[in-house]
């Protein structure tokens, strides 16, 4: 039955042309965004794992950067402690001179005291953002320094951030307000010939024992303890920078962990919701010819009515 009122077929062509130009719509917001997924409308589930992932990767940026910093204290600390071991050294060296007989123990103490001296420049220079792990001026003493080093998310959702620790106390080269806990100012007990002495090389508040120092009247015996116990501070300080070297060793193995986990986290996300570039632009092209066919078979359904009025005539 043909009718002027109600043309099947031009309504067909017209819901096939309107399906298209949506399909369209879809396909073109997909290349123009780079996007199969852009909101939750085009897959709830996908769109909701994205969004968490992407959020956690911001995260891990900013555990990167934290890592970063952490391994810029360990840098510090450790450059220090490595500066104050050459001095340490030397002063061991001097020392070891001055037990030769008939040498000047005044000249040689003179140079110790100039080494003293830049132990102590050493220490208070060796401080990255406020932060001293060598030095200590305050009547609080230098605890265990905590250092960003990832951030976690459990498999039932919850976060959390994990750390990688340092026992900074043991760094401590020089405490001014309590001797006891700095390397050079606690010292270190010496037994020469049954005589226990014990002898620092930085004077602080509390400090027992005798200074590293020479006169003319220092015996042999004197000097070989001093040896000694500037020995055992150069072991000390050998042992605490090995330590804080692998602290740092193991900060640049997570930084660079963090850094492949966020490109994987990224490639991981692109799979779920990135458009297929080739696939989206080959099934424009096949839409944009179907439009063309659908508006021509739109236009054959119209004509269908011109074609009553011939009757009529």
């Amino acid at each position: 039955m043909t009718s002027i009122i109600t043309n099947n077929s031009a309504l067909a062509a017209l819901n096939t042309l309107r399906s298209i130009n949506s399909s369209m719509g879809e396909t073109q917001g997909r290349i123009s965004s780079g996007l199969r997924v852009e909101d939750a409308a085009d897959n709830a589930a996908y769109w909701s794992i994205a969004t968490t992932m992407r959020s956690d990767n911001k995260a891990l940026g900013a555990v990167e950067d934290a890592i970063g910093l952490g391994a810029a204290k360990t840098d510090t600390a450790y450059n220090g402690l490595e500066a104050a071991i050459d001095v340490v050294s030397e002063i061991k060296a001097k020392l070891v001179a001055a037990r030769e007989p008939g040498v000047d123990k005044d000249k040689i103490n003179k140079e110790l005291t100039e080494l003293k001296t830049q132990l102590t420049s050493i220490a208070q220079s060796s401080s990255f953002n406020s932060e001293n792990w060598l030095y200590n001026d305050t009547t609080t003493a230098i605890t265990t320094k905590e250092m960003v080093g990832s951030f976690v998310r459990a498999s039932d959702g919850s976060v959390s951030i994990k750390t990688i620790d340092f026992n900074a106390a043991t760094s401590v080269l020089i405490d001014t307000r309590t001797a006891a806990n700095g390397i050079l100012t606690k010292g270190a007990n010496s037994q020469i010939n049954g005589t226990s002495t014990t002898y620092f090389l930085v004077s602080a508040t509390g400090t027992t024992g005798t200074l590293v120092s020479l006169t003319t009247s220092t015996t042999d015996d004197a000097v070989e303890g001093m040896i000694s116990s500037v020995d055992q501070m150069l072991k000390t300080m050998t042992d605490v920078a090995a330590t804080i070297g692998a602290t740092n060793a193991r900060l640049e193995l997570q930084k660079e962990f963090v850094a492949d986990l966020t490109d994987v986290i990224d490639t991981g996300v692109g799979r779920l919701v990135d458009a297929d570039m080739n696939e989206e632009s080959t099934r424009l092209k096949a839409l944009q010819t179907q439009q063309q066919l659908g508006i021509q078979a739109l236009s054959i359904a119209n004509t269908s009515a011109d074609n009553i009025l011939s009757l009529f005539r």
